[in-house]
């Protein structure tokens, strides 16, 4: 088993509670690598910075680094990683270069500009624009790179209300804070731009959070009373809760096409109507609403089922007034994941000492590693299992 952990093992403020770093490193006795993203800038210090910030039992695991996303010539590079190793009495285990084709399922939204992926040439005559809410706080991108794999499909992510205008599709994606987000909506102007695009019939969606943001109102289900209202343009409402919806979700979406993906979120809808479903789950419930132009669901991963995504591509384009865009029949979202992963496997076997990387999946992490002080302060390392 290889285990990666999320963000930086050393946020030293955070490494009582850490469960995802050193903290399972430390449970399991695991030995670990720390990469280094040198397209930021700053990865010699950025990789002895960590290691010095570590308690004595947390560097004890640390067996080297990986540099990734490297452009250039490597013999510039090697100077310097004889240097670390000296500083660090720890080797790097390879370099692995840039590659702009390796964006499909990005670690989060970070690792995105303003344009998701590479977009092809459209398959008919006309671009489909389709433009996503760039949260403080967003979650689930990969649901909108599923959508960038399309030919002729623009997927861009934004936080200016300008960009909402120029948009065939607006998509409200998933938020970690659904209320400080639609809190941040309003105060941007961006609920007022979403709110002209739906005036004006063009398709708008909302996924998980954004789903509920939708609707008339949200509110909190041990405090009624904390009530506050939604966009208002779904006939629901939702009243969160504190114990999230985890779940596998399969199902049919418009005249039968299967669809599968899951779920995960907090809180549930109540509908205020007769609002039509976008999707029915495998027992025959109701999930989602599609209201016309405007729809939405907590199901994630929607896009990834191929039938699904050209139908609701191809309606999207209908509203919008885009009668020459058509989806390429021949897309296949797992095909894409495929090569991506295919080709990053090509990556580490040609770039990474997968010999001394695999005796450390044997072995562990080697004895007598040095301390590289000042280490973290005491009382912010968490206790030895």
């Amino acid at each position: 088993v290889i285990c990666e952990g999320a963000g930086s093992p050393a946020e030293i403020n955070l490494r009582a509670g850490d469960v995802v770093n050193m903290g399972l490193a430390r449970a399991a006795g695991l030995p670990v690598v720390v990469v280094g993203d040198i397209d930021r800038g700053g990865v010699f210090a950025a990789l002895f910075g960590t290691l010095a910030l570590l308690s004595p039992e947390d560097q004890a695991l640390v067996a080297g680094f990986v540099i990734n996303k490297f452009r250039g010539d490597v013999g510039l590079l090697r100077p310097g990683l004889d240097m670390l190793a000296a500083v660090t009495g720890r080797p790097t285990y390879g370099v692995l270069p840039w590659r702009s084709d390796l964006w499909a399922d990005a670690e989060d939204s970070l690792a995105h500009g303003e344009l998701l992926g590479r977009p092809a040439p459209p398959h008919g005559a006309e671009w489909l624009r389709v433009v996503a809410i760039r949260w403080p706080r967003i979650a689930t991108v990969t649901d909108l790179e599923a959508l960038a794999v399309e030919p002729g499909v623009q997927v861009r992510l934004t936080a200016a209300p300008a960009d909402i205008a120029a948009a065939d599709l607006v998509i409200l994606p998933a938020s970690t804070a659904t209320v400080a987000d639609l809190a941040w909506l309003r105060a941007t102007g961006l609920a007022d731009a979403v709110w002209r695009h739906a005036a004006a019939g063009k398709p708008l969606l909302g996924l998980a959070s954004g789903y509920q943001m939708l609707g008339r109102a949200i509110r909190s289900a041990s405090r009624p009373s904390d009530t506050i209202p939604g966009l208002g343009l779904l006939d629901i409402d939702v009243t969160l809760a504190a114990r999230a919806t985890v779940t596998r979700a399969a199902g049919t979406a418009y005249d039968g096409i299967p669809v599968s993906g899951y779920a995960i979120h907090h809180g549930h809808v109540t509908r205020g109507g007769p609002v039509p479903p976008l999707l029915r789950d495998a027992d025959g419930r109701p999930e989602g609403a599609a209201a016309g132009h405007i729809v939405g669901t907590h199901w994630h991963g929607l896009f990834e089922c191929d039938a699904f995504r050209r139908r609701f591509l191809v309606e999207v384009a209908q509203r919008a007034g885009r009668h020459g865009f058509r989806p390429a029949p021949d897309t296949r979202f797992a095909a894409v994941r495929q090569r991506v992963l295919d080709l990053l496997g090509d990556l580490v076997e040609e770039h990474l000492d997968t010999a001394a990387l695999w005796r450390l999946i044997e072995d562990g992490p080697p004895p007598g590693l040095p301390f590289v002080p000042p280490g973290a302060p005491r009382d912010m390392t968490a206790p030895g299992p």
